[in-house]
């Protein structure tokens, strides 16, 4: 009985690991690739597997998109969220998306291929990935909404600012450093102090 519980829990174990490196590798063709150009015998190839066996983890290529964009942006609003909570409710708006700031950079740059997926393929998902995702997405895009509101409220932000213009101005910097970002050379702590700076001390002369 042990040696069967065993096996059936090691076959378990492979059978995830494999499901996870097939959806990495279909992240980093998604992501460089876009979504139709990318096949299923791509995806299999890039992990040494043949086509035919990919439908064991998965019923179809949609369902491996549906899941590299859940993956993606779901990780990256629950760390925001969590670092957030994390703080005392005494924490400034300056200091709560200084950590907001952090959490997403370290999202972005653990989950390269997935969130820098969602960025490109998303407008190629089919209408019933498209109308699942969006929900997600716009609850993230709300959650960021409701900080600068707040933020502007409580006097950190400018009266004057307009807020929808900064936000799509910081998301694009920050979705963007996966482009350019180097480990070793910038912490990621480092460069959330530096947006954060960026953000609310602004670039003109004091």
């Amino acid at each position: 009985m042990k040696s069967s519980a065993k096996t059936a829990a090691n076959a378990e174990r492979k059978s995830v690991v494999s499901r996870r490196e097939i959806l990495d590798a279909a992240a980093g063709l998604f992501r460089m690739k876009g979504y139709y150009a990318t096949t299923l015998r791509d995806i299999a190839a890039a992990v040494g597997m043949k086509a035919g066996s990919v439908y064991y983890h998965f019923d179809s290529k949609e369902q491996i998109l549906e899941e590299v964009l859940d993956i993606g942006i779901r990780s990256a609003f629950e760390a925001v969220r969590k670092s957030i909570e994390a703080l005392p409710e005494t924490a400034t708006w300056r200091e709560r998306f200084r950590v907001a700031l952090n959490a997403h950079f370290a999202s972005l740059f653990q989950l390269g291929d997935y969130l820098s997926a969602n960025l490109r393929v998303f407008g190629q998902a089919p209408p019933h990935i498209y109308e699942q995702h969006i929900r997600i997405r716009r609850e993230y895009d709300d959650y960021w909404r409701n900080m600068y509101e707040k933020a502007q409220a409580a006097g950190e932000i400018r009266s004057d600012v307009n807020l929808s213009a900064l936000r799509l101005l910081v998301f694009g910097a920050m979705n963007w450093a996966i482009e350019w970002y180097k480990p070793g050379k910038k912490t990621v702590d480092s460069l959330a102090d530096e947006y954060t700076r960026i953000l609310f001390d602004g670039v003109g002369p004091r």
